[in-house]
């Protein structure tokens, strides 16, 4: 994949549906999660990243969602939390961290530039891997344009 930290991610504004894997090391256990991400104009300058669906933890069942936004500061893009708190840098094809509490959460996203401005059939992933006292695991979810 040819990726662009400077990839502007209004080239990502659609649908997206997508398969998550979360391997709990911890619990020695494997959910999974498949839903809609849907990334659109919050009319404010800001891109809204809204995903819903639904997480499978063995027999269980349950809905999931959130919202995250990617907004510019000082004329580069980041990713904050829906309350505004900064999350990461939006960097395409570069690692990025983010501290929480005890937590070490280190991820990336992986973006084909030509086919996620050209082509419908467009894919990308996100993988974050997770380690502290109280986390240790990898959830990897990958995308693809809704048709």
């Amino acid at each position: 994949m040819v990726n662009d930290r400077h990839l502007d991610p209004n080239a990502l504004v659609g649908e997206w549906n997508f398969e998550r894997r979360i391997v709990d090391r911890r619990a020695e256990v494997t959910k999974r999660v498949t839903g809609t991400t849907t990334i659109e104009d919050a009319g404010d300058g800001r891109l809204r990243w809204y995903e819903s669906g639904t997480l499978f933890d063995g027999d269980l069942e349950l809905p999931v969602f959130r919202t995250l936004f990617i907004e510019q500061h000082d004329g580069e893009w980041a990713v904050t939390f829906e309350d505004g708190r900064e999350f990461h840098d939006w960097a395409p094809g570069d690692d990025v961290e983010h501290l929480c509490g005890a937590d070490t959460y280190r991820g990336r996203i992986d973006i084909d530039v030509e086919e996620a401005t050209t082509d419908s059939q467009a894919a990308w992933s996100v993988e974050w891997t997770v380690t502290g006292p109280s986390k240790d695991y990898t959830m990897t979810t990958h995308l693809a344009r809704s048709s």
